[in-house]
């Protein structure tokens, strides 16, 4: 694909450095990775939620403060509404949770209503459940900070999902639209690699992903080679 970017030698659209976001709702899991130094944000759902045995309104919304008290950045509530109305009450009561909370709304016709409201009154979305161009297009211009492509989804039937974050990349790069890419559904570390390389924003996965990058085995044979010299010098 020859991307507009490329040709005219243009820059992404943001010029920070890749976000790395942790999608669970585990505090020891958040922990581990805010504790490596690389954590910046959370992103939650209602199954992660239930995952980790989180049930009932008012347990759901303490746990979301207790992530919020774990890291510095952005940390991402869904709202389970699918309508106009049931959105904005769940989304505002949220927001009003932390001023971390970023409020996932679906990519429904009623969420990109939604979307729209919440960008005028100043509090942030992350639009979820992206799975075309079109649908980041629409997210963007209603006013979404993060726009959230599954890429592990869509490849698990057959369809590239990394494909899918350079197409969105080319259109947010063509009309300077400020919304992020949060890489969304990463599975493994060809994926996060996938997604620096074409310029995602962000991306968010399980801890796993995150500590396979730091899998070589070129690292640790030569660790262990080192290792092993020392102590021999050391036995002289």
């Amino acid at each position: 694909m020859l991307c507009f970017r490329n040709l005219f030698k243009l820059p992404y659209s943001t010029l920070s450095n890749m976000k790395f976001f942790i999608d669970t709702a585990n505090l020891a899991q958040i922990k581990e990775a805010q504790d490596l130094g690389v954590l910046d944000g959370v992103t939650t759902n209602p199954s992660l939620m239930a995952k980790e045995g989180i049930s009932g309104d008012e347990n759901v919304l303490n746990h979301y403060k207790a992530i919020c008290e774990i890291v510095d950045g952005d940390v991402s509530a869904e709202v389970i509404s699918t309508d106009y109305e049931g959105i904005i009450k769940e989304g505002e009561a949220l927001a009003a949770l932390h001023p971390r909370i970023v409020v996932k709304v679906p990519m429904v016709k009623d969420g990109v209503k939604a979307i729209k409201y919440f960008s005028q009154k100043g509090i942030k979305t992350n639009c979820t459940l992206v799975f075309s161009a079109g649908q980041a297009l629409l997210a963007a211009k209603a006013g979404a900070t993060y726009v959230s492509p599954f890429i592990g989804r869509l490849d698990d039937i057959s369809v590239d999902g990394l494909g899918l974050i350079e197409e969105i990349r080319l259109i947010y790069d063509n009309y300077g639209f400020k919304t992020e890419i949060l890489a969304a559904s990463v599975r493994h570390s060809a994926h996060i690699l996938g997604c620096a390389k074409i310029g995602a924003d962000v991306m968010t996965g399980p801890l796993s992903a995150i500590l396979s990058l730091l899998k070589h085995p070129l690292t640790d044979s030569g660790l262990a080679q080192f290792l092993a010299d020392h102590a021999k010098a050391a036995g002289k």
